[in-house]
């Protein structure tokens, strides 16, 4: 079996640090033996952005706030689902994320980085968030493990009551949050639902048809 190559390592503002793994034609990013993410398995990550373009597909010049590049699965998927008049932004905490997608990763991402629709923000998508208000049809939350948090403490803060009335208030009326996890989460169902929600859940593999199950929830304001 080809051995893993350790290619670079960025640290995680507050704390931590994330590795960038190559074996073959194959990546992985690891945060010390837990592997947040591989590009073999981006069944869920796609699936975040399809099942929320399928909810709000009668917008027009939808405008969409991802948070978490990662390997640009969620991008890719709604630079397909949301069309040709969608303007997407992205909130990247990490710089080296970023750098790695116009690097090592750039086989796996592709030409979506250079699509005129995109725009890329190198910081807190909770900021991003804070700063503007009914802007966004769509937020797509795929930051860290979920609402259970395993790479910086302050991603809790997406999570809570304060982070969801941000959410809220940065969406347009009927908006979708929709958010990604590594598993089910009946507290943090329970908490969309009293800041205000209709809330959906939906199991989906990492893999078509395999692999682990991964929890999305769909969050209309």
């Amino acid at each position: 079996m080809i051995p893993w190559q350790h290619l670079d390592t960025a640290t995680i503002p507050g704390g931590g640090e994330l590795r960038l793994n190559q074996r073959g034609t194959e990546f992985s990013i690891m945060l010390g033996r837990i592997e947040l993410m591989n590009s073999r398995l981006s069944g869920s990550e796609e699936a975040l952005a399809t099942l929320s373009a399928a909810r709000i597909r009668s917008r027009r010049q939808p405008r969409i706030l991802i948070g978490g590049l990662g390997m640009g699965f969620t991008l890719r998927a709604a630079l397909a689902g949301f069309g040709p008049d969608a303007r997407i932004d992205v909130a990247e905490l990490v710089p080296e994320v970023v750098a790695w997608a116009r690097g090592p990763l750039a086989g796996v991402f592709g030409t979506c980085l250079d699509d005129p629709r995109v725009s890329i923000h190198v910081g807190d998508v909770g900021a991003l968030m804070r700063a503007q208000r009914a802007t966004w049809d769509a937020i797509l939350l795929d930051v860290d493990n979920g609402p259970t948090g395993l790479t910086r403490e302050s991603n809790d803060d997406l999570y809570d009551m304060g982070g969801l009335g941000w959410a809220r208030a940065a969406l347009q009326p009927g908006g979708v949050l929709a958010v990604w996890s590594s598993g089910r989460d009946s507290v943090f169902t329970n908490r969309l639902r009293k800041a205000g929600f209709a809330v959906e859940e939906v199991m989906v593999r990492a893999r078509v048809g395999k692999g682990a199950r991964h929890n999305l929830w769909f969050a209309t304001a």
